[in-house]
């Protein structure tokens, strides 16, 4: 039987009040392994058994199946959309088909719910769908809505849990990063803004034999065996080379990819996921970032540099994070500079998750200087440094204060005496009262927070405590500012 965790019925709740409203698409934003499958399940049945049509959209048949594994796990009936496919059930309430089934008949008799899956990969022919069928209510999952254009076609989004609440709550694993030897990306060739493939496989086999290294030395210094792993590298033949590497120091690295028949890598996977399975770790470029739900993995190495998809960086990282009995953490070997790269837009959707479409994230970032990389590790055992604390978390080496001003990781950051931690207690006690009271965001509260002090809060409770004068005062002074924008830019 389906059941469903508290925050997973919130999220239904306001994808209810949103439809009410009036808001034909919205956008589902939960963080990987925070359960959005059995979210979309709870909602094709729900509408089943109100005696309507319902859908399911995955962009590979092999989603499509794990899909329809999991309607059978909880005794839902139901249909998959395929020729030949011996669940082909087109009588049945609700239809689990691949996009390209979708874009082919183009179009859905009878349909009320349509939930498209990984909706921030944006299919020409799926929006254009949701646009032409304005009576079907529209549901789209991901983990990180930050494509250019979202809006355009979801007008809304919601968040009800952000990756640090699922930490918290140990549904979810907390990371150690660390910084390792880095694909050196300078001065090359970049494809609408985005380093090509070519360019990073070259780059990356130079330093493969490091990232072997790497690996071999920090899973017997923390775990003392091989331990479970998931490797990003810059393509096939960088993922050869390394599967190679990996055999010559006698570990057993299967390399996957888009070349090889469907049928080996889901047997591949299959093995991988088994709890005795003798394949030390899986090597792939974008294939283990959609449908590769294995908790146990312990280790990501992150071999693949990107200059601006802060959504593939998330993903990846979302593979590792996962949680399973015995999970304390993952371990995240940063040899592509991702982590640096995007650390401010993470830090953000860590702690307070997506309260907007079209935010601007996907950008390419400017590169951290080398100063800027040193300082952001531990001089002592190469862990990423915490941002808030003197000690590493990893192995306890203390930085050294200099006069009033502290650095960390790469920033700086004046100590102020003008306002006190009880100060800004007070206001982010006031804006929680906000969040409980007038349905804000988390996000929202943050970020008016962050246009008050200039930083994000952190270390606050979450206590509310009725607004007085001043943040009232201040609030409106930002509303009525956005509203003097709207009025100029139409």
């Amino acid at each position: 039987m389906l059941e469903l965790r508290g925050y997973q019925n919130d999220t239904l709740e306001a994808l209810r009040k949103g439809f009410a409203a009036g808001t034909q698409a919205q956008i589902l934003y939960a963080p990987t392994g925070a359960g959005k499958t059995e979210m979309a399940i709870a909602l094709l049945e729900a509408t089943r058994k109100k005696g309507n049509r319902a859908a399911m959209i995955l962009d590979r048949i092999i989603l499509c199946d794990q899909t329809s594994q999991r309607l059978e796990k909880y005794s839902i009936d139901h249909g998959v959309m395929q020729a030949g496919h011996w669940r082909y059930r087109p009588h049945e309430r609700i239809q689990v088909c691949s996009a390209q089934t979708l874009e082919r008949k183009g179009e859905f008799p009878g349909l009320n719910l349509l939930i498209v899956d990984e909706a921030h990969q944006t299919r020409q022919q799926t929006m254009d769908f949701i646009r032409n069928n304005p009576d079907v209510k529209v549901i789209g999952l991901t983990a990180t809505p930050f494509t250019k254009g979202l809006g355009k076609t979801y007008k809304g989004v919601v968040s009800t849990v952000t990756t640090k609440q699922l930490v918290d709550q140990n549904v979810l694993v907390p990371l150690k990063v660390f910084i390792s030897k880095e694909i050196d990306m300078t001065g090359a060739k970049k494809v609408a803004g985005e380093w090509s493939q070519i360019e990073s496989t070259t780059r990356g086999m130079k330093i493969t034999g490091d990232i072997v290294a790497e690996w071999v030395k920090k899973t017997h210094e923390i775990f003392g065996k091989p331990a479970k792993t998931i490797v990003f590298c810059s393509g096939v033949n960088h993922g050869a080379d390394l599967a190679k590497k990996f055999s010559e120091q006698g570990y057993n690295f299967i390399s996957i990819s888009y070349r090889d028949d469907e049928t080996f890598k889901r047997d591949v996977i299959e093995d991988f996921s088994k709890p005795d399975t003798e394949i030390h770790g899986l090597i792939a470029t974008d294939i283990l970032t959609k449908g590769f739900d294995v908790p146990d993995v312990m280790i990501g190495i992150s071999a693949r540099p990107f200059s601006k998809s802060l959504s593939s960086h998330i993903q990846q990282m979302g593979r590792i994070m996962r949680g399973c009995e015995g999970k304390e953490f993952a371990v995240w070997l940063d040899h592509s500079g991702n982590y640096l790269r995007f650390r401010k837009d993470w830090d953000e959707v860590y702690e307070y998750g997506v309260d907007k479409l079209d935010d601007g994230k996907e950008k390419a970032k400017t590169e951290p200087t080398e100063r800027e990389k040193e300082l952001a590790k531990c001089p002592s055992c190469g862990s990423l440094w915490p941002s808030n604390s003197d000690a590493c978390s990893n192995c306890g080496h203390v930085r050294e204060r200099k006069n009033k001003v502290i650095e960390i990781a790469g920033e700086l950051e004046e100590l102020k005496g003008t306002m006190t931690k009880a100060d800004k207690q007070t206001w982010w006690s006031m804006l929680q009262w906000y969040v409980q009271t007038q349905g804000w965001s988390h996000g929202r509260a943050a970020h008016t927070y962050k246009d008050k002090f200039g930083v994000w809060p952190r270390g606050l409770y979450d206590k509310p405590m009725v607004p007085n004068d001043e943040i009232t005062k201040f609030i409106d002074k930002g509303i009525r500012a956005y509203i003097r924008q709207m009025k100029k830019a139409r």
